[in-house]
């Protein structure tokens, strides 16, 4: 299907409805503060391993039925019991939600036509305050993430079809300065059904040398170099899947030297090898999710355990989740078993921090359903009855 044609399929009219972008603080209701993290801003303070953990939830506030802004909910981190606790409002079409290294600052999309980046300052009181909102210079962002070292914001504009970059303010609470780059997805040219690029996520390698871009609409993975100091990208290198393959999420095996990409349009997963040195990515032969074939299925996200021994793959269509076993250091994905889901449309995954719960939001049935992850065999047990979430799209635990 055509690249807007498919946004239209997984609940996408969001773009044309909030052209805006703008900083608006907006209302909170209290929640707890978020997990600390190393940096080199003062970290929120640590909190018994027996309370409760933070959830953020990401939606569509343009949607039918869909939030009013960032959902706020609580989860035990023993149980995976979860709480709604509120709302950040003020966001639009927050999609896809991000922390910085330091768990003071959420950042989020606003996946609309006049894209935008959004950040909010965490407090340890839950008096969460919206720090303003950046234009990505693109439409329709789908992803963002945190450069490791704290000082860059990078995202990527599905419906344009290029990343940007943007500076992070530790002075000013983790706000966002004016974009500092903007680089266009303009070859290779567009894949079988596609009539455009399609930026879907950008995402650093674990080593932090490289940057890469993953490109539904061309079945290409760019490779850039993140300069620290200027906050601009410049490609290195690029890696092509086959053709309407639609690579759509990039993870990466804990060693560095491997990366799996699940291609949404043609129902498979990819082993790729990675080498830091160069930032070359080179894709294997593509493999089964077991969760029927291309039309039936499609895939969105790749989770690997911390330990680098499990996978697991959301399959929409078929509402399942794949278990991977990871072999050969990182080399190879040997199916293993799918589950269900327990929603519809499961559109994307996020594991605990502390790896033993696996939290999965499902789009079309307003849920996020949680998963005991089994230490040992990787096997999934459901936590519980599913929390009930307007469009959930995305679950952040901390």
């Amino acid at each position: 299907m055509s690249g807007m044609n498919r946004r239209r399929f997984i609940g996408m009219g969001a773009l044309a409805a909030a052209s805006a972008v703008a900083a608006a603080p907006g209302p909170v209701v209290p929640t707890s503060p978020p997990r600390p993290q190393p940096t080199d801003r003062p970290s929120v303070p640590a909190r018994s391993r027996a309370a409760t953990r933070p959830l953020f939830l990401g939606t569509y506030t343009s949607a039918a039925g869909g939030g009013t802004g960032v959902g706020l909910a609580s989860y035990d981190p023993t149980t995976g019991a979860v709480s709604g606790t509120g709302t950040i409002a003020g966001v639009e079409n927050p999609s896809y939600l991000a922390v910085h290294p330091d768990g003071r600052t959420l950042y989020t999309v606003n996946e609309q036509q006049n894209g935008g980046v959004t950040a909010i300052a965490l407090a340890e009181d839950g008096k969460h305050r919206v720090l303003g909102t950046r234009s990505t210079g693109g439409a329709g962002p789908t992803h963002l993430s945190v450069h490791p070292g704290g000082r860059w914001l990078l995202s990527a504009n599905y419906t344009s079809g290029s990343v940007a970059v943007h500076p992070i303010d530790a002075a000013a609470a983790g706000a966002l300065g004016e974009r500092t780059d903007l680089v266009p997805h303009s070859a290779p040219p567009p894949g079988p059904g596609q009539s455009s690029p399609h930026a879907h996520q950008i995402v650093t390698s674990p080593d932090g040398g490289h940057v890469l871009a993953v490109d539904l609409g061309n079945d290409t993975v760019y490779t850039y170099r993140l300069d620290t100091t200027a906050g601009t990208l410049a490609q290195v290198s690029y890696a092509r899947l086959r053709p309407g393959a639609g690579p759509r999420h990039l993870t990466f095996h804990p060693s560095g030297a491997y990366a799996y990409l699940a291609n949404e349009l043609d129902n498979t997963a990819v082993v790729c090898a990675y080498e830091p040195g160069t930032g070359l990515l080179t894709p294997g032969e593509p493999q089964p999710t077991g969760a029927g074939g291309a039309g039936d299925s499609f895939p969105s996200q790749l989770v690997v355990t911390a330990n680098g021994a499990f996978a697991y793959l959301a399959n929409r269509g078929r509402n399942s989740l794949t278990r991977y076993a990871v072999e050969s250091s990182g080399a190879t994905l040997r199916l293993l078993d799918t589950v269900p889901v327990g929603g519809d449309f499961p559109r994307q995954l996020a594991l605990s921090p502390a790896g033993n719960l696996l939290f999965a939001a499902n789009q079309r049935s307003n849920s996020v359903t949680v998963f005991h992850v089994d230490q040992e065999s990787g096997g999934l047990r459901s936590a519980g009855e599913p929390f009930r979430s307007p469009v959930a799209v995305c679950a952040l635990p901390l």
